[in-house]
């Protein structure tokens, strides 16, 4: 019944700082965008994988940063070969990790950032003991 995650959505403050960041900075390919009936941009597709995107709604205002424990998006996560690969990477371009590579309580190692509007990404690398490899 249910294949996969297609993709999770974001409103953003400013399209070309965020596709930068997804796309020449995380290196993900924008592979598509769907405009408004009066031809306006509405949303940038931003391929992942295979049929998953990260997708991008034009015209979003600052409200303020939600608390941890705000009900609500928290986070999206990207499964990766090599955390320390790409933490290396990361800041070799110039962007701080919120969290450095350790070893998480769900025996995985992992690494954190944020995009250019706050949003939280976990970078996931499965141990071979880990639950996320079922």
């Amino acid at each position: 019944m249910i294949n996969g995650i297609a993709h999770t959505a974001f409103t953003v403050a400013d399209m070309k700082k965020s596709l930068y960041f997804y796309c020449e900075v995380l290196g993900l390919e924008h592979a598509f965008q769907v405009k408004k009936e009066n031809g306006e941009p509405w949303i940038e597709y931003v391929k992942v994988a295979p049929k998953q995107y990260i997708e991008l709604f034009h015209g979003g205002k600052t409200s303020h940063t939600p608390a941890a424990d705000e009900i609500g998006p928290h986070h999206f996560c990207l499964l990766v070969d090599n955390v320390e690969e790409v933490a290396a990477e990361l800041k070799k371009k110039g962007l701080a990790l919120t969290v450095e590579p350790k070893r998480g309580l769900g025996k995985n190692e992992q690494c954190w950032i944020n995009d250019p509007d706050g949003n939280k990404i976990e970078f996931l690398q499965p141990d071979s003991d880990s639950p996320h490899n079922q």
